[in-house]
C-alpha cells in the first residue's frame, strides 16, 4: 500500500514538473547571476529614478558611457567576442566612435522602396520550402543573413555565406540565451570570410582601421547584432500574430497602417532589450538633496518603462498605437498619446531608444523591412502556436505554417496540441540548461574581464 501511494506521488511530481520546475529554476539563476555579478548598478526606474524620469536620465548628456567603468561590461564582451571592441553599441564617444557611426548611415541609408524590394526577395528565397512545425527565430536567420549581407556587398548572398551568416548569429543568440556555449571557430570562420571580401563592400568602411577591425565592425553591427534584433523582432512579431488569429486575420487584408500598430504593440510588449546598462560620464542632477555621481552605473529597464501608464499592460493590443490616437515621433513609435478625455501625454515606448542617446541606427529601416516581410509571410502563409511566449523566447517560437493554398488537414489540432506539450517539457530541460551554462559563462566572463583588461591596456585589444 505505502509503496504504491509512493509510486503515485512520484509520477505526480514528475508529470507537474513543467508547472513548477522552470520558474523556481528561473529564480536560483537570477540569485546566482546577482551574485556573481554583485551590485552593482542603479535600476531605472526605482527607488532613485522613477519612471516619470526614465526617459530625462536616459536622455542625460552624462549617461553617456558604454563599457569602460562597468563590470556589466566584462559580460557583454563575453558574448560578444571577438570584436566586442569594435562593436558600435560599446564604444566610447570619441573618432572612432563616430567613424563607425558614419560607416553605419552609409549602409543603412537605402531609398525606402529599394529596401522594400530586397526584403520581398530576402522572403521569396529563404521561405521558398517552408511548412508544417518551424522554430520561428530559425526561419528568419537565413532571411536577415541574407538581407543584411545585401546591405553590405550589394549583391546576392552565396548560400555559404548564408549559412555561415546564420549559424554565427545563432550561437550568439543561444549563448545570450544561455541555452548554448559560444561557438568561437565559427566566428573566426566568418571574420576571415569578411576580411577576404572587405574590397567588396558598398559604402566607404571606417577610416582608421585594420583590415581585421574592419571586418570585426562589419560582424558585429550587421552580421551580429542587425540580424539577431531582425530575427528576434520578426519572431515575436509573428508568434503574436499566430496565437492572435483575429489580429492575423485583419493584418492580411487592412494594410500597413494596421500593421504598423501591431508591430509596435509587438515592441512594447516584448521589447528587445531587457535591460541597457549606461556608465554617467559626469555627474546628474535629480534635484538639491540628490546627485547620481560619474563613474555610476545606470541599468534601464526597458520592459518595466514599456509596462508602465498603460491599462492592462499584458495585454496585446494594438488600438494603442491608432494613429488617431497619437502623434508619431520621428522613431515611427507613439509618443505622444490622445487619451479618452482629449489630453495628450507621453507614451512609454522607446523600442529603438532615445534620440539623445545613440538609439539604434536601424529605427527607420528595420519597421520598413519588417512590415513587408510580415506582409508576405501573411500572404503565403496562416500561422499558429500554442508555446508559450516570454520576451527572452528561448524556445525560438514554435509555431505551425500552412501553406495559404493547402487546407487545414485532420491533423491540425493534433500537431497544435503537440507543440504545447512539446515546449512545456522542454521548459523543463532548458531551465537547467540555463542555469548550468548561464552560471558557467557568467564566471567566465568574470574570470577573463575582457573589458576591464581592454581598458587597462590603454584600449588595446586582449587578445581571446
Amino acid at each position: 500500500m505505502v509503496t504504491g501511494v509512493v509510486t503515485v506521488m512520484a509520477v505526480v511530481a514528475v508529470l507537474s514538473l513543467p508547472w513548477w520546475l522552470p520558474g523556481r529554476v528561473v529564480a536560483l539563476r537570477v540569485r546566482v547571476f546577482n551574485r556573481v555579478n554583485g551590485d552593482e548598478g542603479i535600476p531605472v526606474p526605482g527607488d532613485l529614478v522613477g519612471i516619470e524620469r526614465f526617459k530625462e536620465v536616459y536622455s542625460h548628456p552624462a549617461a553617456g558611457g558604454r563599457s569602460k567603468g562597468a563590470a556589466l561590461s566584462d559580460l557583454f564582451w563575453y558574448w560578444l567576442a571577438p570584436g566586442p571592441e569594435m562593436h558600435q553599441e560599446h564604444l566610447e564617444a570619441g573618432e572612432r566612435y563616430d567613424a563607425v557611426a558614419r560607416a553605419t548611415r552609409g549602409f543603412l541609408s537605402v531609398p525606402r522602396t529599394e529596401a522594400e524590394e530586397l526584403t520581398r526577395r530576402c522572403v521569396t528565397r529563404t521561405l521558398r520550402e517552408a511548412r508544417g512545425l518551424v522554430r520561428l527565430r530559425d526561419l528568419m536567420m537565413p532571411l536577415w543573413a541574407e538581407f543584411s549581407y545585401e546591405l553590405v556587398f550589394g549583391r546576392p548572398c552565396p548560400r555559404t555565406a548564408r549559412d555561415l551568416i546564420a549559424g554565427n548569429a545563432n550561437d550568439v543568440v543561444t549563448s545570450l540565451k544561455c541555452c548554448g556555449l559560444r561557438h568561437m571557430a565559427r566566428r573566426d570562420r566568418l571574420t576571415r570570410y569578411l576580411m577576404d571580401r572587405l574590397p567588396l563592400v558598398r559604402q566607404p568602411l571606417p577610416e582608421g582601421l585594420s583590415a581585421r577591425e574592419q571586418a570585426l565592425y562589419l560582424q558585429g553591427a550587421f552580421f551580429n547584432t542587425a540580424v539577431v534584433q531582425l530575427s528576434e523582432a520578426m519572431a515575436h512579431l509573428l508568434m503574436v500574430l499566430a496565437q492572435h488569429p483575429d489580429v492575423q486575420a485583419r493584418a492580411s487584408t487592412d494594410g500597413p497602417r494596421y500593421l504598423d500598430q501591431v508591430i509596435s504593440e509587438t515592441l512594447r510588449l516584448y521589447p528587445l532589450f531587457g535591460i541597457a546598462h549606461r556608465v554617467t560620464t559626469g555627474d546628474i542632477t535629480l534635484d538639491e538633496r540628490t546627485v547620481i555621481p560619474a563613474g555610476s552605473v545606470l541599468c534601464f529597464n526597458y520592459p518595466e518603462f514599456h509596462r508602465a501608464g498603460f491599462t492592462d499592460p499584458d495585454h496585446f493590443d494594438p488600438s494603442r498605437f491608432d494613429p488617431d490616437r497619437f502623434h508619431p515621433d520621428r522613431f515611427g513609435s507613439a509618443r505622444s498619446h490622445i487619451g479618452r478625455s482629449g489630453a495628450i501625454r507621453e507614451l512609454n515606448h522607446i523600442p529603438f531608444g532615445v534620440a539623445a542617446n545613440r538609439p539604434c541606427p536601424a529605427w527607420r529601416l528595420a519597421p520598413i523591412a519588417m512590415r513587408v516581410a510580415a506582409e508576405e509571410i501573411l500572404r503565403l502563409y496562416a500561422l499558429d502556436s500554442t508555446a508559450s511566449h516570454t520576451r527572452s523566447l528561448p524556445n525560438r517560437g514554435p509555431c505551425l505554417l500552412t501553406p495559404r493554398y493547402a487546407r487545414r488537414s485532420a491533423a491540425h489540432r493534433p500537431l497544435l496540441l503537440f507543440v504545447r506539450f512539446r515546449d512545456r517539457w522542454e521548459d523543463v530541460w532548458r531551465s537547467l540548461v540555463q542555469l548550468v551554462l548561464g552560471t558557467y559563462m557568467v564566471w567566465d566572463a568574470r574570470r577573463q574581464r575582457l573589458c576591464e583588461r581592454h581598458f587597462a591596456d590603454d584600449g588595446q585589444p586582449v587578445a581571446h
